[in-house]
């Protein structure tokens, strides 16, 4: 079996297992909200009750797992393979919601599943090989090339725009502003973390790459970018429907950081037209699948405000990180979904 398609396969059913754990946990740690909530005050008028519930505590548990799978699924494949793959957590849970909370799915919402699932499918077949990198001067080599110190520049020029000028003026009424910040800080999250993961991968496999200052330097850059991240990402929850916030944030955090991806390890180099074609379409075909499952999800009942989309916002966010990622990805970030966790709104 060829290398790459090897490390494209783990990373594939990290991916997958990421998803299926990080669903679930948004169902389990749902479940213990309520239960915490029928025998006191819930966690969304302040109360602490839920940190007594063990239900809880094995949805963050099984959270956490999800996203250090993701994390991994990062170290082996793409960034355009695993990101988009955080979609699937979104089907995980509609279904787990049908089933054990009496969230009714819909015909529409079945046939946005069917359209991730679809969409996923073409990714996984057209997916660009990962390069093989031996140490973590290649990645800063990869990290400091022009065109991505220019993307880089471009990014962090745009978020300073947003932040200084547009937020003050239009952050609580035009919803672009925050989740752009958050979409554009995303892509160099993922990018740091992806560097960090293939850091312990290497020293895992004998060659440390601890006493190198670069590896200190992505990891600084990961946690300011998730800190950054995180803040905006609650302003734009705070401040508009999540049902509306998840599909954009969605749509920008993945495409950015596939661009993102793609300047910095050129995933696209040696891949024909019609792979990248594909690639793309089942990209917007996972983002159609996803808008039409939030469009038909429910509202939560009055007493419990603290809704399943806001639950899975947070993995959406780095995809995870890689870990977020990737996870892809993976996945909007772990530790962001991490973060999220610990507090009652999340």
């Amino acid at each position: 079996m060829d290398a790459s398609f090897s490390d494209n396969l783990k990373g594939f059913i990290l991916a997958v297992v990421s998803s299926v754990f990080i669903g679930s946990s948004f169902i389990i740690k749902k479940k213990g909200l309520q239960r915490a909530a029928a025998s006191g005050a819930p966690a969304s008028s302040g109360g602490y009750g839920y940190l007594l519930e063990p239900l809880w505590w094995i949805g963050m548990v099984t959270m956490i797992v999800g996203e250090i799978a993701n994390f991994v699924a990062y170290i082996f494949a793409p960034a355009v393979l695993v990101t988009p793959l955080g979609a699937l957590s979104i089907i995980v849970s509609a279904v787990l919601a049908h089933f054990l909370l009496k969230e009714k799915l819909r015909k529409m919402g079945i046939q946005g599943c069917v359209l991730c699932i679809v969409g996923s499918t073409l990714i996984v077949l057209h997916a660009p090989s990962e390069h093989s990198l031996s140490s973590v001067e290649e990645i800063w080599e990869l990290a400091t090339q022009p065109a991505f110190l220019l993307y880089t520049a471009s990014a962090i020029a745009v978020v300073l725009v947003l932040v200084l000028y547009c937020e003050p003026r239009y952050g609580l009424t035009n919803i672009m502003v925050y989740i752009g910040i958050c979409s554009i800080i995303g892509s160099l999250t993922v990018m740091s973390i992806k560097a960090i993961g293939i850091a312990i991968k290497l020293t895992l496999e004998g060659s440390s790459q601890v006493a190198d200052f670069q590896t200190w330097v992505f990891a600084m850059v990961a946690i300011t970018c998730i800190i950054t991240q995180l803040n905006y990402l609650n302003k734009a929850l705070d401040t508009f429907n999540t049902a509306v916030v998840s599909p954009i944030y969605y749509a920008l955090f993945t495409s950015f950081t596939i661009l993102a991806s793609a300047i910095m390890f050129k995933d696209w180099s040696g891949q024909s037209a019609s792979s990248i074609v594909s690639v793309l379409c089942g990209f917007i075909t996972v983002l159609s699948g996803t808008m039409v499952l939030h469009s038909t999800r429910e509202s939560d009942p009055p007493l419990i405000t603290v809704n399943l989309s806001t639950l899975m916002i947070a993995h959406i966010s780095l995809c995870v990180c890689v870990c977020g990622g990737g996870g892809g990805g993976g996945h909007v970030l772990p530790q962001v979904a991490w973060l999220r966790g610990v507090f009652p709104y999340s």
